[in-house]
């Protein structure tokens, strides 16, 4: 872009020259530095300082799925603070995790919301970095929980052409080849092309589980003029998984049961997902310091399959049902923005007024036999090849959402030193729920506002404090006999610190929250068997997340939280229950030294530590999974300039740990110790 098109795009002044931050040019200029990331787009819908914003954000680049020679975006979340791993709705998909207490199934991937449906888990070949924002984003994202919300940033056409591939072969038959072609399409630079694929093959410890992917992400930039820029990015996928809730633990106690033991049926086959996507983003700078944005995401997907699924634990044998699923979704979400700088009697606003739009549709068929001990296993000796029983229940829904909003944002630069944030959503939704078997049919509407606020404060170039407040709402279900339930309601509240040390190479973050969800649903004393919108549950605690390029060696990343979640008013659980699957304290730690001299310089190695706390395994009882900690070890050579060999050896004590569980029959034990080799080459 041209000096005349640039645009102050933080409180910090910072001007941009390019309408785009590449990939590379964040490596390379500062926003990303081995682990330590400066900059966030995130956390306001503007490229901004992650200093100069008043909330705890966490970054995790790509660097450390490279590293660890890991696809699993929980696995990369270990390092984020406070993030904790939920239902995984049977390895299908990447359905829920939690963020400082409170489970949530929001995952975006640039800005739109791509957990619509049963999309299933990202894969770390189109990865950039991953920014997961603590406490209510609502005033920018609208429905969710309070907890937070993970934003996927993906990888951009770069300026210079470049071919990477990487493979990799692991124990358990587990083989995966990535292919990453940047290209320019033209000589001036001006259209650029980069595809990122990935094709995988993976068996497990687990006895006939496993699953294959197939995933291509092509993307294309055109700087149509020096003021004028179009992204296109899209990305198709197919996955086969077999479903698989893990194991059950008779008597509430984890380990009876063999790690291995399967509890499905081998016979029924893989569960396909398939998932197409394409977003399209247009940048244009009216002058120095007003920029319009127009983008539009577009998804769709279907899974289709059948599952053996467990369901309770009858003596020494788990009951079961037989299973057909045929989903399918589409989501359509346009985005205007409007960004502007102004200085009004001394301050500095950095403005932006959004319109978002979304249509939301989901189909969901999935009908079932009944469930019965006569089709169940025993847990110590299963026998497969029963014959299916008959299907009888229809379970045939379908729901479409679509919601109108507003976001009016101004952070404001009152000093050198002093600096805010204000901003609300206003927020319209029409949900209407349609059971196709009954043919009942209801509707619920709602006009919510979701404001917030922060100040921050720079007491010294190293130090700064920041204090927040904000607000969530999430539309509960309709029920089956039609009723309308209230959303439900969050508010948090956030202070903090603020850390920039050691001449800049080490970031860190360190915040107090209290986070408080109303209208949680809840048994109706009044009526059994019937729901209300009347429980409560509170969450706070303390997270610390920091990341840097301590010397030229040396990189680390790693993250602590202590995590105090319960239940405070409901009418099954008691007062002060511990939420799912919430550890008490965590914590993690991955450092990697790589050799500067000699014949290993560009060569590595490093060392991974994650703790976990014990958690509630069941809501309301008192079965919880035992706390576990894990090392990973890791070793890469650098062979040439364009060939580098690495060495994994995961949970390399052998630790016998269970990495979640949704109640006593569903869960799912961690990997045993294991060994992967990769291969990158630079073609």
């Amino acid at each position: 872009m041209s000096s005349s098109a640039s645009a102050v795009e933080s409180s910090d002044a910072i001007v941009l020259d390019d309408s785009l931050i590449s990939a590379d040019q964040e490596r390379a200029d500062g926003p990303v530095q081995g682990y330590r990331a400066t900059r966030s787009s995130s956390a306001t819908r503007t490229d901004t300082a992650l200093e100069a914003i008043p909330q705890a954000i966490s970054v995790v680049p790509a660097q450390v799925f490279e590293d660890l020679n890991t696809t699993r975006i929980d696995r990369a979340l270990d390092f984020a603070g406070g993030v904790s791993r939920q239902n995984n709705f049977g390895g299908l998909t990447f359905l829920n995790y939690s963020v400082r207490g409170f489970t949530t199934g929001e995952l975006y991937k640039n800005g739109f919301a791509i957990n619509r449906g049963s999309y299933s888990t990202p894969d770390a070949s189109g990865i950039e970095r991953i920014e997961v924002l603590k406490g209510p984003a609502a005033s920018l994202y609208g429905r969710g929980d309070p907890g937070g919300l993970v934003n996927i940033v993906t990888k951009k056409p770069q300026a210079e052409a470049f071919t990477r591939l990487d493979a990799s072969a692991g124990s358990w038959d587990r083989y995966r080849t990535a292919l990453d072609v940047n290209t320019p399409l033209n000589e001036d630079g001006s259209l650029l092309s980069r595809v990122n694929l990935a094709v995988e093959d993976n068996q497990s410890f687990r006895d006939h589980v496993g699953n294959s992917r197939q995933i291509i992400s092509p993307a294309f930039s055109w700087q149509i003029s020096p003021d004028t820029y179009l992204l296109l990015e899209s990305e198709f996928s197919r996955t086969e998984s077999v479903f698989d809730r893990g194991i059950p633990a008779p008597n509430n106690q984890v380990g009876a049961v063999k790690r291995s033991a399967f509890f499905g049926e081998p016979n029924d086959g893989e569960i396909h997902n398939n998932n197409q996507m394409i977003q399209l983003t247009l940048e244009h700078y009216l002058n120095d310091d007003w920029k319009l944005r127009l983008a539009n995401h577009y998804s769709q997907g279907n899974l289709h399959g059948y599952s053996s699924e467990t369901s309770r634990l009858v003596g020494d044998a788990v009951t079961r049902f037989y299973r057909h699923r045929n989903f399918e979704w589409n989501d359509s979400i346009t985005q205007a923005e409007l960004h502007g700088n102004l200085d009004v009697a001394g301050w500095q606003h950095q403005l932006l007024l959004g319109l978002e739009y979304e249509n939301y549709r989901n189909s969901q068929k999935y009908p079932q036999s009944a469930t019965s001990l006569g089709y169940g296993l025993d847990i110590y000796n299963p026998v497969y090849g029963q014959p299916k029983p008959a299907i009888i229940n229809p379970n045939d829904f379908f729901e479409q959402v679509e919601s109108q909003a507003i976001n009016l944002q101004d952070q404001i630069t009152f000093t050198d030193r002093l600096s805010g944030l204000v901003g609300v959503r206003l927020e319209r939704f029409e949900q209407t729920a349609l059971n196709r078997t009954s043919r009942v049919s209801n509707e619920q509407d709602k006009d919510v506002a979701t404001p917030r606020a922060g100040l921050l404060y720079q007491l010294t170039p190293a130090v700064g404090v920041f204090a927040n407040a904000s607000t969530s709402f999430k539309p509960n279900a309709i029920s089956s006999q039609g009723t309308v339930f209230k959303p439900e309601k969050g508010v948090g509240y956030e202070t903090g610190l603020k850390l920039d040390l050691f001449d800049s190479r080490l970031g860190a973050t360190l915040a107090l929250f209290h986070i408080e969800k109303e209208n949680v649903l809840t048994a109706d004393p009044a009526s059994p068997g019937d729901s209300i919108a009347a429980g409560k549950a509170r969450s706070q605690g303390i997270d610390l997340q920091f990341s840097g390029q301590l010397t030229d060696a040396l990189r680390v990343i790693g993250a602590y939280a202590y995590i105090d979640a319960e239940v405070t008013e409901d009418n099954t659980l008691p007062e002060g229950s511990r939420l799912l699957g919430i550890p008490e304290h965590s914590g993690s730690l991955l450092g990697v030294y790589e050799f500067q001299d000699g014949w290993l310089r560009g060569s590595d190695v490093g060392a991974a530590v994650n703790y976990v706390g014990d958690r509630s395994g069941q809501a309301g009882s008192n079965f919880e999974l035992p706390a576990y900690t894990t090392v990973d070890l890791l070793a890469h050579y650098q062979a040439s300039d364009t060939v580098r060999v690495g060495l994994n050896l995961n949970n390399a004590f052998d630790r016998k740990y269970y990495e979640r569980a949704f109640n006593s029959v569903w869960v799912l034990p961690g990997d045993p110790r294991n060994l992967s080799l990769s291969l990158s080459i630079d073609l």
